[in-house]
């Protein structure tokens, strides 16, 4: 009678523990991302050109879960995620110790660095040290234009919106940890995302395509900008992120650069807003043709433009009324992506959708390409966008600001 009663007891105490436990989408998605072993290097591999843009991204993604809800136990998590993290780092370090070669790699690769930086930091790990050098390292041998602006990757004087969210926080954090006293940094960071916004810029839509040429070669290059002709909604996403994420860490810095980045924020989030699909609140992949032939909700960028403007109205970047339309697109573009690209799967764990696979400038570069590039189930870039969308709409629905 007693072990009949106990077990009764634990059992309705397990159920319980169940009901209890309502976990949220951002720790629900890192779970299954951790589960199905993406965003590590396998063990006897290489890793790709695009490895290091999922390993650092969906790292940082982490890392801001661990820094909102502090342990996986809070959210009834099923994944230790330091021990990700450290599997993680572990993975991709020993293929960032050489600078030279680092150059060989997309400005992606420095998306590691937040997890390098981590791992140092926690655990003193030395490879983590190295690997910190070595990309800063590589950051001054990496190829520039006759304007001094960063080569992307291989193709000769093309710069791309992409390499920001990796460069430019991770120029900032390393400067701020191990070179204090360099004055340079700011004034490098504003000219090279200036190079980009005053390149890139369209007058018709108030917003920036996805990179130019400074040789004005390519064949898709505008004869007087070198500009490329599409807005791609993820291209822009990386730079709209970049410059909230920048913000949080330039306090350190001189005010200029603080200054640069808050006008730059909301001179192109108003754009943003304005271009969000007002069925949905999210964004096209081709963002200035909505609804054209071929044209479709993008995912992960998408979930790009609802973290950067629920971040920046939450850090209070956005004021006023900005902070509200920011706040109310975001939020009903997220409510879009939770009912049509989150896939609840048989085994518990989240699937995502209708995220683009690559769309590169090494292309046409044409409306047809954007809108023709295979889309991915499951694709990083997708899942870690949505672990950060998710976890500002979390931080908001838990404020109760709206």
């Amino acid at each position: 009678m007693y072990l009949t009663t106990l077990n009764i007891i634990l059992a309705l105490i397990s159920v319980g523990n169940v009901y209890a436990c309502n976990r949220p989408y951002s720790a629900w998605m890192a779970d299954s991302v951790i589960s199905r072993d993406q965003a590590i290097v396998p063990d006897g591999s290489s890793p790709s050109p695009s490895t290091y843009l999922q390993v650092g991204f969906f790292q940082s993604s982490v890392l801001r879960l661990i820094g909102y809800y502090s342990t996986p136990e809070s959210v009834c998590a099923e994944s230790n995620w330091e021990d990700y993290l450290n599997a993680s780092t572990n993975s991709i370090a020993p293929f960032l110790l050489n600078a030279t070669q680092d150059t060989s790699y997309p400005l992606d690769r420095l998306s590691t660095g937040r997890g390098l930086l981590h791992q140092y930091d926690t655990f003193k790990n030395t490879k983590a040290l190295e690997g910190l050098h070595s990309l800063r390292e590589s950051i001054d041998i990496q190829p520039k234009n006759s304007l001094r602006g960063y080569w992307y990757y291989k193709y000769p004087n093309w710069s791309y919106l992409d390499g920001m969210y990796s460069l430019i926080p991770f120029l900032l954090s390393y400067t701020s940890r191990f070179d204090p006293c360099n004055s340079s940094v700011a004034d490098d960071v504003i000219h090279q995302l200036d190079l980009l916004w005053t390149h890139c810029y369209q007058n018709s839509s108030n917003l920036l395509v996805h990179g130019y040429d400074s040789s004005k070669t390519a064949a898709w290059a505008n004869s007087i900008t070198g500009a490329s002709p599409i807005v791609w909604d993820r291209s822009l996403g990386w730079y709209l992120m970049t410059l909230v994420d920048s913000l949080e860490i330039s306090s350190s810095f001189p005010a200029r650069l603080s200054t640069y980045l808050r006008r730059r924020l909301t001179q192109l989030s108003e754009s943003v807003i304005a271009a969000a699909d007002p069925n949905t609140g999210c964004w096209w992949q081709v963002m200035t043709y909505p609804e054209r032939k071929g044209n479709y909700i993008e995912s992960s960028g998408s979930a790009m433009f609802v973290t950067a403007l629920l971040r920046a109205a939450r850090l209070g970047y956005l004021t006023g009324e900005h902070a509200s339309d920011a706040r109310a697109t975001a939020t009903k573009c997220y409510s879009h992506l939770v009912d049509k690209f989150v896939v609840k799967n048989a085994n518990g764990t989240l699937g995502y959708n209708g995220t683009v696979s690559v769309c590169s400038l090494d292309s046409s570069a044409s409306y047809e390409y954007y809108v023709s590039q295979p889309l991915l189930y499951n694709s990083v870039h997708g899942t870690a966008a949505f672990v950060q969308a998710s976890i500002e709409q979390e931080m908001l629905n838990d404020s109760g600001t709206y």
